[in-house]
C-alpha cells in the first residue's frame, strides 16, 4: 500500500483520536468511561500505525503528525488516571520505599562504610589514651565533655536550630549522592569521614565518663538522621556501580536508570531529615528523661525501617522498582487493561 492510500485509509481514525484528545483537554470528565476507553483503544491503534509508518514509509511529515496526535492523547490519559494528590500518595507509599528497597544492597555497603570507622576508631581511641590525646588535645577533650557537646544542642532557639540542622543534613546527603559520579570513593569517603568523627566524639565522651550523656543526646535524632545519610550515600553508590558495571545495558542506560531511582531516594529523604531536625531541635535538648528521649528516637527509627521493608517489599513484589516516572507509565497499562476488559464485556 502506498503512503497516500495508507493516509486515506486511516485518516478517520486519526481525526477521531484528535477529537477525543481535544475534548479531554477541555474537560476530561466530559469523555466519560466510554470515551476514555475509546481514546485508549485508538491510542493503541495509532501507536501501532506510527510504528508501521516509520518502518514502511519513513515520511517525516506523517511521523510528526501521528506523534502529535499520540502526544495529545497521552496527556489526557495521564490526567484522567492521576492527580497531584494521588501522585504524592503513590510516591510516599510505593515509589520511594520501592526505590530504597531496590537499593538495599547498596544501603548495606554504605552502612558498613560509616559504621566500621565509627566503631573501630571509637573503640581504639577509647581504649588508647595516648592515641586519643594525639588525636584531640586533652584541654579540647575537657571542653567538649564538660560543656561544648551538650551546649551545641542548646545553641539556638529550638525552631531555628531545627531548621539549620535540617538544611545542613540535606546538604550532606546531596553531597554524598552527587559524589556517586566518583565511583565508590566519593560516597564512601563522606560516610567514612562522618563515621570517624562520631567515633572520635564517642571516645572523648566515654573517656571523660560522659558516655550516658553522649548516647542520650545522639540517639534521639541520630538513629533516623544517620540512617537517612546512609541511604543518600547508597543512592550515590548506585550511580557509581552503574558506571563500573552496567551489565547488559549500555552505560548510558544504566546511568539513566540509577539516576532516576537515586533522585527518588534523595527527594524522599527530605522528609526524614525534616523529622530528624525536628527531633534534634525539640526533643534532644529538652528536659525529658534520657530514657524517654532515646525511646522517641528508637520508635521513629523502627517505624521508618518497618515502612521501608513493608511497603518497599510489597511494591517490589508488584513489580515496582522505584524508577522515577515508573508509576506514570503504568497509567497507560492500566488504561489499556480497562479498555480490553470493556471490549470483552461488550462482546
Amino acid at each position: 500500500m502506498d503512503i497516500d492510500r495508507y493516509i486515506q485509509r486511516h485518516e478517520p481514525t486519526w481525526r477521531r483520536l484528535d477529537q477525543l484528545a481535544a475534548t479531554g483537554r477541555r474537560s476530561a470528565r466530559s469523555l466519560g468511561d466510554d470515551g476514555i476507553e475509546e481514546l485508549v483503544s485508538l491510542y493503541q491503534s495509532v501507536s501501532a500505525q506510527l510504528s508501521h509508518a516509520r518502518t514502511a514509509y519513513g515520511d517525516p511529515d506523517l511521523n510528526a503528525r501521528l506523534s502529535r496526535s499520540l502526544g495529545a492523547a497521552r496527556v489526557v490519559i495521564y490526567r484522567t488516571r492521576s492527580n497531584p494528590l494521588r501522585t504524592a500518595v503513590t510516591f510516599v507509599t510505593r515509589t520511594f520505599p520501592a526505590a530504597v528497597f531496590h537499593a538495599r544492597r547498596f544501603v548495606a555497603v554504605a552502612a558498613l562504610a560509616l559504621l566500621l570507622p565509627a566503631i573501630g576508631l571509637g573503640f581504639w581511641l577509647a581504649n588508647s589514651p595516648a592515641a586519643l590525646d594525639a588525636s584531640v588535645p586533652p584541654e579540647v577533650q575537657r571542653l567538649i565533655a564538660e560543656r561544648e557537646f551538650a551546649e551545641y544542642y542548646r545553641s539556638d532557639a529550638a525552631q531555628n536550630f531545627a531548621g539549620k540542622v535540617t538544611v545542613n543534613n540535606i546538604y550532606v546527603a546531596v553531597t554524598a549522592f552527587a559524589l556517586g559520579v566518583v565511583p565508590v570513593l566519593g560516597p564512601t569517603f563522606v560516610l567514612a569521614t562522618n563515621g570517624a568523627n562520631v567515633g572520635v566524639m564517642a571516645a572523648v565522651m566515654h573517656r571523660a565518663g560522659e558516655g550516658p550523656q553522649f548516647w542520650g543526646l545522639i540517639l534521639p535524632h541520630g538513629l533516623l538522621e544517620i540512617s537517612a545519610a546512609i541511604i543518600a550515600a547508597a543512592a550515590g553508590l548506585q550511580i557509581s556501580w552503574a558506571i563500573i558495571a552496567p551489565g547488559d545495558r549500555t552505560r548510558g542506560q544504566a546511568l539513566k536508570e540509577a539516576g532516576l531511582r537515586s533522585i527518588v531516594i534523595v527527594i524522599g529523604l527530605v522528609g526524614c531529615f525534616v523529622t530528624a531536625g525536628f527531633i534534634e531541635g525539640f526533643v534532644t535538648p529538652s528536659g525529658l528523661p534520657t530514657g524517654l528521649r532515646v525511646a522517641v528516637g528508637v520508635a521513629v527509627f523502627a517505624a521508618f525501617v518497618t515502612y521501608i521493608v513493608a511497603l518497599g517489599g510489597r511494591a517490589a513484589r508488584d513489580g515496582c522498582t522505584g524508577l522515577w516516572g515508573e508509576e506514570r507509565r503504568d497509567v497507560i497499562a492500566e488504561a489499556q487493561a480497562r479498555s480490553e476488559e470493556g471490549r470483552v464485556i461488550r462482546a
